[in-house]
């Protein structure tokens, strides 16, 4: 079953570690702590320096999608991500630092457990003019514009998650298009 997960549905949350704030877009199984998630997909505000919270067990993809970006040392390699809507890949459970190039940023967020769930399509963000055929348990987030996809609307942030079916994507601006494979006997939601 396709789900609409419409950017004013969502609650801000302390960082695991305090240093800000996530808004959780999608996660399975849904309802599941930090600790526990299979994956997840949220937007991250960072509004201050600081190191990130650690997730053991856990892969991330990061892609600034407001501000300027970020100094980040992970692991001890310096890391500028200064280019919005660049995914870059790292591992939750490598120290991680911060230091923001020019105030603020938001991140869009997505972390799978290793063992538990591997990505079939690497995240991308991607400009898309035109169509986009999708498959089914892809998690559609417009970012910077609008989008069409099984028959909604969406605007900035606003998130649609297909179940089986397929629906074409019709982006009017920059749109995240992740997907992930999921045990088979596991629901979407």
């Amino acid at each position: 079953m396709t789900r609409f997960l419409p950017a004013s549905a969502r609650t801000a949350v302390p960082w695991k570690n305090g240093g800000g704030v996530t808004r959780e877009i999608a996660a399975w199984p849904e309802g599941t702590g930090m600790d526990a998630f299979a994956w997840r997909v949220s937007l991250a505000e960072v509004a201050a320096d600081g190191p990130f919270s650690a997730f053991p067990d856990v892969d991330r993809t990061l892609t600034v999608v407001e501000g300027a970006g970020m100094d980040l040392t992970v692991g001890g390699e310096r890391w500028l991500v200064n280019t919005r809507y660049e995914p870059r890949d790292f591992r939750g459970d490598v120290p991680t630092d911060c230091r923001l190039l020019d105030g603020p940023v938001v991140n869009l967020n997505v972390m799978w457990r290793r063992g538990v769930v591997s990505t079939a399509v690497v995240p991308t963000v991607a400009v898309v003019r035109g169509r986009l055929r999708l498959g089914g348990g892809t998690l559609v987030v417009a970012l910077d514009g609008t989008a069409e996809v099984a028959g909604l609307t969406l605007g900035p942030y606003d998130a649609v998650q297909l179940g089986d079916e397929e629906a074409v994507l019709h982006a009017r601006g920059r749109t995240a298009v992740i997907g992930l494979s999921l045990p088979a006997d596991a629901p979407l939601a």
